[in-house]
């Protein structure tokens, strides 16, 4: 192997870990993500409110805990077999670099043998003085020179691969300690999960027991999410009324620029997601059907600041049963709605841009939630299709 093709290779095993950088770095703010709800959620779990809270609640928020839980799991029994594959090839490689090395080694030993038998340099004299003619002189005398040249070359090159084999060992002895710290994290995250779910299936025969009460709190619940949508569709429907002239007197360049936005709006509060949109039957109650959300629902730490996801106008603040305040922002043909807030910070008619504080979220009944939707022109629009 020459030096210019062991260069290449050793470039290539260098780029090669550079590849999964960008995939590496999501991973870990995934991860990262994971973790934080989980705490925020162990937080909320834990703290005096949970003893009075609805059973039904810590249900929801423990499940989303659970389900984080696998993900994280399932992140890190990826990782364990991205190791794993790293290892089998770091193995490979270093059974193609030993095997060039003993070649290598087989060459020069070869090479060596060759300059013993004719270390005497009178032979050297003898063979080149019995040249036919001074080209064929020439041609022995470069061959002599040649195998000094090679031997010399060869020990060097023998000597760089073996210091390149040397590091890539202790590349492998690295990825197999990584492996096993891996594999340690997969099984207390398997702790974790299983004992989380003990916790789910207490929660599930409390509520399997109480069933009938839990059904006039899912009532009572129902009517409050049908008075909230009542009045937001009605809002809505305000706001896009035409005028006399037949036109609708909405901003179509913050329209257009709002719609622009999709997927990449901020969060208007930094927590898990324990109500999702839309329709679904109950997780525990396979056989009644969850009120229609229209919105998602956010689980914060008291006290945490909501803030507005797009500039736009503040079409009307308004308090409703189990909602407490709620702040309606237009953005053209676009709406956006905060409820369960408390210390409003804004007004009807007011101007707000993104990332401006609307006010602190409530905890009613105990559960400190944020309840936020998007509509475009009548129509609810799931708001994670929408935030970044």
């Amino acid at each position: 192997m020459s030096r210019r093709l062991f260069s290449f290779f050793f470039a290539l095993m260098m780029f090669c870990p550079l590849t999964g950088a960008q995939d590496t770095s999501a991973q870990r703010e995934q991860k990262e993500k994971l973790e934080k709800e989980i705490e925020l959620i162990n937080r909320q779990l834990s703290s005096t409110d949970s003893k009075s809270r609805s059973a039904l609640s810590n249900y929801n928020l423990l499940s989303k805990k659970i389900s984080n839980r696998k993900k994280l799991l399932e992140a890190s029994r990826r990782k364990e077999r991205e190791i794993a594959d790293q290892i089998y090839l770091k193995q490979k490689e270093i059974n193609s670099l030993q095997a060039s090395c003993d070649t290598l080694a087989a060459h020069y030993d070869r090479l060596v043998l060759s300059a013993y038998k004719n270390r005497d340099a009178r032979v050297w004299y003898m063979y080149i003085l019995a040249s036919d003619d001074l080209s064929q002189a020439y041609r022995r005398y470069g061959y002599f020179k040649s195998l000094a040249s090679q031997i010399q070359t060869q020990a060097a090159i023998i000597e760089e691969q073996k210091a390149e084999l040397l590091r890539q060992k202790a590349a492998l002895q690295e990825m197999k300690t990584l492996q096993k710290r891996q594999s340690e994290e997969s099984g207390r995250e398997l702790d974790r999960l299983t004992g989380e779910q003990k916790d789910a299936s207490k929660l599930v025969d409390r509520l399997k027991k109480e069933k009938k009460r839990y059904q006039k709190e899912l009532a009572a619940k129902k009517k409050q999410v049908e008075a909230l949508d009542r009045e937001i569709a009605r809002i809505v429907r305000e706001a896009m009324k035409k005028s006399p002239s037949g036109k609708t007197e909405i901003d179509q360049a913050l329209a257009t620029e709002f719609s622009k936005n999709k997927g990449l709006l901020p969060w208007p509060a930094d927590g898990p997601v324990v109500e999702p949109f839309g329709e679904r039957y109950h997780q525990v109650y396979k056989n009644i059907k969850l009120p229609k959300n229209n919105g998602i629902d956010i689980a914060l730490k008291s006290g945490t600041a909501v803030c507005c996801v797009f500039d736009g106008v503040v079409k009307q603040v308004l308090v409703m049963p189990g909602y407490n305040q709620c702040v309606l922002v237009q953005h053209g043909n676009y709406f956006t709605f905060y409820c369960k807030l408390r210390n409003v910070k804004v007004k009807s008619g007011q101007k707000v841009t993104t990332g401006q504080q609307l006010g602190v979220v409530d905890t009613i009944n105990n559960e400190t939630e944020l309840h936020f939707q998007v509509w475009k022109d009548t129509t609810p629009q799931n708001p994670e299709s929408w935030l970044k």
